[in-house]
């Protein structure tokens, strides 16, 4: 039976990373005639990093009723698991090893568990890129880029312009790229260019009393959802001062901000990660741009600046997986603000329950949301235009099925088949 291993992080994991890579191997599973292995790493990043990484608030089993067998092995800060993690996936002698490539700083460890691999067994490695130029775009981080996804032979891009970024950053290659997993030069490095596809880890619940929800919550009519971890790449500082331009125009409207601030999710007091802090902010001074710098980023505060407390549901946490499907079911649309854009999980998983995108033209968006049809797009950084897109999506809503029928060719099923091919 043929064996397919995706390697990423495991349910275990917060995180759209995890949901996709999740989601991918469920993909596999469905096909009664391939095995399906999530190899995964134990620890994914340096343990400087203050970030708490593991979900122990979800109760639901995302990998309830398949087949997949889950394997936590690779530590980033264990080179000697490296090795391990790269014998055992060897062990399973698959067909196919499909690398979740998603932070410049595991590029050490990747290359040499792709490497190991190419040379003792014939699975073809297949990187599924969900960037190529870091979000930091620090020296050290494109450095780290290229030493990971140089030699790979086989790509996953999400959106042109992450196959540009591909062939800017390894200028002398000829890439060849398709949309069907179907290449002509066995030679040449592949690029099989698909779009993200739309998250089926969660559906919308039956039994959610929505009236009830937007009444104990005190939601107005029209409500406008920010959702996922908080950086100043996504761009919620512009959502919020956008969201209070309208809000002086109507009082019908509610913004629900869901999600965890990136950089707050250890106890604070804890000797411990006084000291992950500090070396990771020498550690960040050395290496990244001032301007990279999150840790002075609090865009929450321009709630109570700009005296939005009620017109806000803030719930500043990681949300349990249970739960995700009542903020997508009580929303009318999705804001995606971004300062600058790679394929987003919570873009598909906002087309899982046909909602609306209100986002920034950068990026891949322009490739994905068609203005007017399935969504608005505002130009980034332009605060007014984010309140222009705002104040469209109410005078001149979006049709649900315009988004359905937007994301028919987004699915896991064609994914798969264009991987198998």
């Amino acid at each position: 039976m043929p064996r397919v291993v995706c390697f990423g992080p495991g349910p275990r994991f917060k995180g759209g990373i995890s949901n996709y890579n999740t989601s991918l191997a469920k993909a596999f599973d469905k096909k009664a005639d391939i095995e399906t292995y999530i190899i995964s790493w134990s620890q994914q990043y340096p343990a400087i990093v203050p970030r708490k990484f593991i979900d122990d608030k979800s109760k639901k089993d995302l990998l309830e009723g398949t087949r997949i067998k889950v394997e936590y092995l690779c530590d980033y800060n264990r080179p000697g698991t490296w090795r391990k993690t790269a014998k055992r996936i060897v062990e399973l002698n698959p067909d196919q090893v499909i690398i979740q490539w998603y932070n410049a700083q595991q590029g050490i460890p990747l290359s040499h568990i792709r490497k190991y691999i190419e040379s003792h067994c014939k699975a073809e490695v297949i990187f599924d890129l969900h960037f190529v130029v870091p979000k930091e775009n620090s020296a050290i981080d494109t450095w780290f880029t290229k030493l990971g996804l140089k030699d790979v032979k086989h790509f996953i891009a999400h959106a042109y312009s992450t196959v540009r970024e591909l062939e800017a950053l390894f200028p002398k290659e000829d890439f060849q790229v398709s949309e069907t997993g179907e290449f002509k030069y066995g030679l040449r490095p592949k690029v099989t260019k698909l779009f993200h596809p739309i998250y089926d880890l969660f559906q919308a619940d039956p039994k959610f009393d929505l009236a009830a929800f937007k009444k104990e919550h005190q939601l107005k009519e029209h409500v406008f959802l920010y959702f996922g971890f908080i950086r100043k790449y996504k761009g919620l500082h512009d959502a919020i001062r956008a969201f209070d331009l309208l809000a002086k125009e109507r009082d019908d409207i509610s913004f629900m901000i869901c999600g965890e601030s990136f950089w707050n999710t250890l106890d604070q007091s804890k000797f411990s990660t006084k000291v992950k802090n500090a070396l990771f902010s020498l550690v960040k001074a050395v290496f990244m741009k001032k301007e990279d710098d999150e840790k002075d980023y609090r865009p929450l505060e321009l709630i109570q600046e700009l005296g939005l407390q009620d017109r806000v549901l803030l719930v500043n946490e990681f949300i349990p997986n249970e739960d995700v499907p009542h903020y997508f079911q009580c929303a009318d649309s999705i804001i995606l603000f971004y300062e600058r854009a790679t394929p987003s999980g919570v873009e598909s998983l906002s087309y899982n329950f046909n909602l609306p995108i209100l986002a920034t033209s950068v990026g891949h968006f322009p490739e994905t949301i068609k203005d007017g049809f399935n969504g608005y797009l505002a130009k980034a950084g332009d605060v007014e235009d984010m309140q222009r897109v705002m104040n469209e999506s109410i005078e001149r809503p979006i049709s649900r099925g315009n988004v359905k029928s937007s994301a028919e060719h987004m699915s896991w099923k064609r994914y798969v088949e264009a991987l198998r091919s």
